[in-house]
Order: structure tokens, then C-alpha cells, then sequence
């Protein structure tokens, strides 16, 4: 192409363009449409994890999301059905939404497992969790979650981000986004994961999304080493190490002058810095030696069952008493998506997580930690009142269902020995005070002194929120101390 006739091309293309922008505002402030301009931000903003104010005062400071991906079956656990007791192996009397059509059954499937009343509450809750009946008196039994896609992937990004596709943030990272961390010497945000696998969607479920790289979660591996090169190498222990990291930071620093508006870059930066801090404070708040045997033991920890998982409980207790925001711990992927031998599958499952859960409860409880401490339990689905995979009472199972399950939350603000709302007479949808995800991340928001209408981050010119364009509500009912 012709340097003259590219030159004139885009002269009179960008000139046309901004005659036609000039005379278009000319016209709007003639009469009087234009809004005044936006004054210019020329601070650079920067992003750490140092502790923030909330938008009121908080009765939650940090949280421990015990993830269990897959799909807990509520039937099976949380939500007694007697009508399905009348009904088993008998057609369903109504429309049911099948995932898996191709294994679909219309017979009914009532628990094998019996229900009764625990606590001065009286929750009804399963043989299956005896441990977490030993603690119903602190905790708040949500029997009407619902998110309405039947499918994990999404199912869990609206639970975990608000939204059914990918790309936003998780509400760890909006949580240390919005308040920080009491700790600089540990990572604000820690996903443990299980040894199995990782979960559903992967590292999605501590992903940061579109706010700055310094709020994604840090993994903590769950076998030793969790954090893998903790030691400086003998040769550079002490003053060579120091020296080495003097000069790292200014390198880093200068390298970052050079790009401005990379948050990438501090969040790097962030990272060598902390790691340096860690050395110490994360071989110490990893070392489970320093428990006492009864607590090793209230966790499982002398069982080849609960050991595992109630090393990654106590690990989590850990990290909150030193002023970590917020800790997931995850199950092995899909541990609960029992579309197949639910008879066997769902009691091992239970016996895993149960004894361990509970403990954390009493555990925080007895240390003065539970009042500030959200403890979450729960899955992205339940499971349907029907007979999947009919082959047989040894490998039958349940399919997905979004449209009505249960999770348990206690602490941090949230009822104890409440139970709050109810699904259908066959469990498959919320009837009675629904909570949606997005209900409970307003709810969640509320307790740490967040406005989850004020919590924002602002991008491509438009406030971005946990909740946004999402109809949702805090639901007071949950609430210990209810705003007036």
C-alpha cells in the first residue's frame, strides 16, 4: 500500500469520525444533555490484603467452606420424606427433570436410612451424620437451596461466583478483596485440596476472576510437603538470602515502573514477599504435632477413615486462628455424585467428612472462635426422589437436582438449631422459603459487613459485584442479631 493513500485514508477516516464527535457534543451541550466530564484518575491504584474496613460492624470475620462437590443427597440426610416412605418403588405421582435420561426411572426411592430428632432443636437429621447431629444445636439447616441448572459445572460456579459461566470471581477472593487479611505472614485465601483429585472445574474454584491476581486462593497441597520449598538451600540461609531477595525486589519493582497497570505484576511481587514470611509462619501453622492428642482424635485423626480429611479440618482451624479471611476444603472430585450404588457409596462418603466436620464446630466453639467464624457445609445439588440406574437394589442411584437441596451453615452470625425453609413432599423443589445462591451470597456479604450492593469493583465501565443484575436478598431469618 501506498504511504501517501494510507496516510490520507486514515486522516479522513479518523477526521470524519471526530468532526462527527465534536459536532454531536456540541449539540448535546447546547441543550444541556451532556454529562459532566469524568475527572481523570491519575493515581496508579494498588491492591494488597492489608486489612480493610467493612461497610458496617461484622459479626463474621472469617469463614471455612467445607465443599463437598458432587451432591449431597438431602433425602438421604437432611430432609426426611415420609410420603416417599408410602410411595418406594412405586411411580412417581408428578413431573420430574431428569439429567441423565437415558438411566431415568420413574420409581420412587425412599431412604433406607432413619431419620430422628437431635439437640434441644429437635433437627431431624439421618443416621448417616451422627457426628453432625451431636452439634444441631449450632447449626443453621438450610432445607431450601436451590440454583436451578442441573448441571455441576455451572451449579458450582453460581454457588462459588454468582454466575453460571466462568470468568468471575469466587467469593473467597471477593471476601479478602473487600477486607483483607489480619495476617501478612500467611495467604488471605487457602484452598486444601483432597488428595484423590482436584475438584469439578479445577482451579475455578479459587480462581480470582476479574479482580486483581493478589485476591486468588493459594493452594496448600494436601500431602507433605504441603508447600513445597519452604527451606532456602543451606548455601543460601540467612544473609545470602536476604540480600538475594533485596535485590529480587528492586529488580521487580523497576521491572514494574516500566508497566504500569499490570496487577499481575504486583500480585508477583506479592508473592515472593510473602513467600519469604512463610518460611516461618506456614511450617508452624502446618504442624499438626503441636495439637494435643484429644484434639488430634476429636478430628479422626487416629482413624484411617477421617484422618485425611480431619488433618485438612484442623489445618483449617489453624489458619483461621492466625488471621487467614477464608479456607475451602474440598472433597475428592464428585466424592457425592452418586447416580450409581448410593446404598454403599453415600455411607462412605458420610463417614469421611462427618466426624471431622462436627469437630470443627465444637472445636471453634470451645476456643471462642465459632461467634466470628462461618463454618459452611454443603454441595452444588441434591439429588432426585427417584430410582436412577435401575439394575438392581445394590447399584441403584439418585440423579442431579438443583431445583431444592439443603446445606449447613453455623457460626460467624448465623442461627444455631434452626432449621429454615422446606422443599415439596417428595424433596425435589424449594416451596417454602427458597434461598437462592444468590440470596445466600447477600446473606453471607451481611455478616462479614459487606454491602453486597456496595462491594464492587469496577470494570469496562461498569460495577461489577458478587450479586449484580442477580434479584436477591439478605434473608434476616438466618441471623442471630437480624438488622432492625
Amino acid at each position: 500500500m501506498n504511504p501517501i493513500d494510507h496516510t490520507r485514508r486514515h486522516f479522513l477516516s479518523s477526521g470524519a469520525t471526530a468532526a462527527a464527535s465534536v459536532a454531536l457534543a456540541a449539540l448535546l451541550n447546547r441543550d444541556g444533555l451532556l454529562a459532566a466530564p469524568a475527572k481523570p484518575d491519575f493515581e496508579p491504584k494498588t491492591f494488597d490484603t492489608l486489612p480493610k474496613q467493612p461497610h458496617h460492624e461484622p459479626q463474621a470475620k472469617a469463614m471455612i467452606s467445607l465443599w463437598m462437590q458432587g451432591g449431597p443427597s438431602h433425602h438421604d440426610m437432611f430432609d426426611p420424606k415420609p410420603a416417599l416412605a408410602k410411595l418406594d418403588g412405586k411411580p412417581f405421582p408428578g413431573k420430574i427433570k431428569y439429567d441423565n435420561a437415558a438411566q431415568a426411572s420413574s420409581k420412587v426411592l425412599a431412604s433406607p436410612w432413619k431419620f430422628s430428632k437431635h439437640g434441644e432443636c429437635g433437627m431431624e437429621l439421618s443416621e448417616l451424620v451422627p457426628h453432625t447431629a451431636k452439634v444441631a444445636d449450632d447449626i443453621t439447616l438450610i432445607r431450601s437451596m436451590h440454583t436451578g441448572v442441573n448441571n455441576h459445572g455451572q451449579s458450582i460456579q453460581a454457588l462459588n461466583t454468582g454466575r453460571i459461566l466462568s470468568g468471575r470471581p469466587v467469593i473467597g477472593s471477593w471476601l479478602t478483596y473487600g477486607l483483607g487479611s489480619e495476617t501478612q505472614d500467611l495467604p488471605a485465601y487457602i484452598a486444601l485440596t483432597d488428595p484423590g483429585q482436584l475438584p469439578v472445574l479445577g482451579v475455578e474454584n479459587w480462581s480470582n476472576g476479574f479482580l486483581p491476581a493478589v485476591y486468588q486462593g493459594t493452594v496448600v497441597r494436601p500431602k507433605e510437603p504441603r508447600i513445597p520449598n519452604l527451606d532456602a538451600p543451606a548455601h543460601l540461609k540467612g544473609t545470602p538470602q536476604s540480600r538475594a531477595l533485596e535485590l529480587l525486589k528492586v529488580l521487580n519493582e523497576r521491572h514494574r515502573n516500566e508497566r504500569p497497570g499490570q496487577s499481575d505484576l504486583d500480585a508477583r511481587i506479592a508473592s515472593y514477599e510473602l513467600a519469604a514470611r512463610m518460611q516461618s509462619a506456614a511450617k508452624e501453622a502446618l504442624d499438626l504435632s503441636q495439637e494435643s492428642k484429644a484434639t488430634q482424635a476429636m478430628y479422626g485423626m487416629d482413624n484411617p477413615i477421617t484422618k485425611e480429611y480431619g488433618s485438612r479440618c484442623l489445618i483449617a482451624r489453624r489458619l483461621i486462628e492466625r488471621g487467614v479471611r477464608c479456607v475451602q476444603v474440598f472433597t475428592s472430585n464428585q466424592l457425592w455424585d452418586h447416580h450409581g450404588s448410593i446404598i454403599s457409596k453415600l455411607p462412605a462418603a458420610c463417614k469421611k467428612v462427618d466426624q471431622p466436620s462436627a469437630a470443627l464446630v465444637s472445636d471453634l466453639k470451645a476456643r471462642g472462635l465459632l461467634d466470628t467464624t462461618v463454618v459452611h457445609w454443603g454441595g452444588e445439588m441434591g439429588r432426585l426422589p427417584v430410582v436412577q440406574n435401575d439394575a438392581g437394589r445394590n447399584k441403584i442411584g439418585r440423579d442431579h437436582n438443583t431445583y431444592g437441596f439443603s446445606q449447613w451453615v453455623a457460626g460467624g452470625g448465623f442461627k444455631g438449631g434452626y432449621v429454615h425453609g422446606a422443599t415439596d413432599e417428595f424433596g425435589h423443589h424449594a416451596v417454602e422459603s427458597p434461598v437462592s445462591h444468590s440470596d445466600y451470597h447477600a446473606t453471607l456479604l451481611h455478616l462479614f459487613g459487606l454491602d453486597h450492593r456496595e462491594l464492587t469493583y469496577h470494570r469496562n465501565n461498569r460495577d461489577l459485584s458478587l450479586t449484580d443484575g442477580q434479584e436477591c436478598q439478605v434473608v434476616n431469618e438466618l441471623l442471630r442479631n437480624p438488622p432492625a
